[in-house]
């Protein structure tokens, strides 16, 4: 990543390349109902327009697909890998106001899904709560914390899904801010993992990519 840990672009850029591996890695009980062999669809012209209908001000990696589940529905996946690389507090109404605007838009079952990759271990948000004179709103939505895998270092060192490297760098990143040895150092380390777990040689190149 550059010095700028511009995180957001990186997300989205790895998450095009890899939707079926990163629904795997942190979301294993969703994928399982997912018939892949079907293959999935970026949905980018739905969600340019989906954010032009939904008047939020800040512009994130989000991404959405249509994927199908195995009894052959389709199914919209709205990714929101932002990544939320900070702590933004309206990231739940955020989260449910594109899943609105989907169904409103398009008439489709969508799922919200969400990483968080802010610096503070406190901070967990995955409900979107509304209510006003007996009217209640909620919308609860599955969310997955980076800072909890720095527990796991060597399940992510032995496994052989892309984003476990992708985890990896962004931990270090965040570890090694404003430290350019150090940032250089575990660069080298993890690029050298790479083909130490027998990456494909473009998996390598992608990879590499997003650690830089």
């Amino acid at each position: 990543m550059t010095q700028r840990d511009d995180y957001d672009s990186p997300w989205k850029d790895i998450l095009g390349e890899y939707f079926e591996q990163f629904m795997r890695f942190f979301f294993p009980k969703i994928a399982e109902e997912i018939e892949w062999e079907r293959g999935y669809e970026a949905a980018d012209k739905e969600l340019r327009q989906i954010i032009r209908e939904a008047e939020t001000t800040k512009r994130f990696a989000d991404r959405l697909f249509r994927v199908w589940k195995k009894n052959g529905d389709e199914t919209w996946v709205m990714t929101h890998v932002e990544i939320q690389a900070q702590k933004e507090t309206d990231f739940p109404e955020r989260t449910f106001v594109y899943n609105y605007r989907i169904r409103d838009l398009y008439r489709r079952a969508a799922v919200s899904l969400a990483v968080l990759a802010d610096d503070n271990p406190n901070w967990y948000a995955s409900v979107y709560l509304d209510k006003l004179w007996g009217c209640l709103t909620m919308f609860r939505f599955p969310v997955v914390k980076i800072l909890e895998y720095r527990e796991k270092w060597e399940e992510l060192e032995k496994s052989d899904n892309p984003f476990a490297v992708v985890v990896m760098a962004h931990i270090r990143t965040m570890e090694t801010k404003g430290n350019d040895s150090s940032r250089k150092h575990w660069k080298i380390e993890l690029t050298k993992n790479l083909y130490r777990q027998g990456f494909e040689k473009q998996d390598v190149i992608n990879l590499y990519r997003f650690i830089d």
